[in-house]
């Protein structure tokens, strides 16, 4: 069984869009959203696949939401086949922490004939053997220490090392402020991450926030030889689930 995130209780949140972010921005995708995540970002804009009743967690909007609302459980065989019926050629498993249901995830995908699987992580699990073999695309996300969570358990050494080493992870790092650039310096240093792996992306869930970091986001991109990504979804759609 697959632990998905739901659009609206009983419905699981799998549609097709374009990618918002990152290397396959703009490219129409098939997405499923998982359930369930390790980490707690206070500015987490799906905080619905975590932040149940009972989960004190912090984070600035301070909601939880009803775990039997938010979450659905389904066999890997009937999500499968959901995905394909989209009629897309490329799959997005996102989150939560995707790689928390790897066994399960290697089952759906097995039905998954002819698509490619791009996987979100926050780059803290292994991702399990049998599901890593099926995978075209790693976007790795590591947890700057602005996000709230603890370096020890969202900056794991050998997890970062193992993705600076793999030619599939491509490195997405949330920024708000100028400050963390500096955090993403040392980390591109201490793991020797290939500069044409590592993005930039703004943090915010509006267009104007968005393009306000933008301007000077790209400008230390420039400076740095890493790229820039955007949050296409959020200028097409807005904040809202299944976009």
């Amino acid at each position: 069984m697959l632990t998905l995130a739901t659009t609206t209780p009983g419905e699981p949140e799998l549609f097709a869009s374009l990618q918002g972010e990152g290397p396959s921005a703009g490219r129409p995708v098939a997405f499923v959203r998982l359930s369930r995540c390790n980490l707690a970002c206070q500015w987490c804009d799906t905080a619905y696949t975590w932040r149940f009743t009972g989960d004190n967690r912090p984070h600035r909007g301070g909601v939880a939401f009803e775990r039997s609302d938010n979450q659905l459980a389904l066999d890997e065989a009937d999500v499968a086949a959901r995905i394909m019926a989209l009629g897309q050629d490329r799959l997005v498993i996102t989150g939560g922490e995707p790689l928390l249901q790897g066994p399960a995830l290697a089952r759906m995908a097995e039905r998954l004939a002819g698509m490619t699987v791009e996987i979100e992580t926050n780059g803290t699990v292994a991702p399990h053997p049998a599901l890593d073999r099926q995978v075209a695309q790693y976007n790795v996300s590591p947890k700057l220490a602005h996000s709230g969570n603890p370096a020890e358990l969202a900056l794991i050494p050998e997890r970062l090392a193992a993705w600076a080493h793999d030619p599939r992870a491509f490195f997405k790092f949330v920024i708000s402020t100028a400050e963390d650039l500096a955090e993403v310096e040392q980390l591109q240093a201490i793991y020797a991450i290939p500069a044409e792996r590592l993005y930039l992306m703004g943090e915010g869930t509006d267009s104007a926030t968005l393009l306000n970091r933008a301007k000077w986001l790209s400008d230390a991109c420039l400076a740095r030889g890493w790229r820039f990504t955007d949050r296409l979804h959020i200028h097409l759609y807005g904040d809202t689930r299944g976009t």
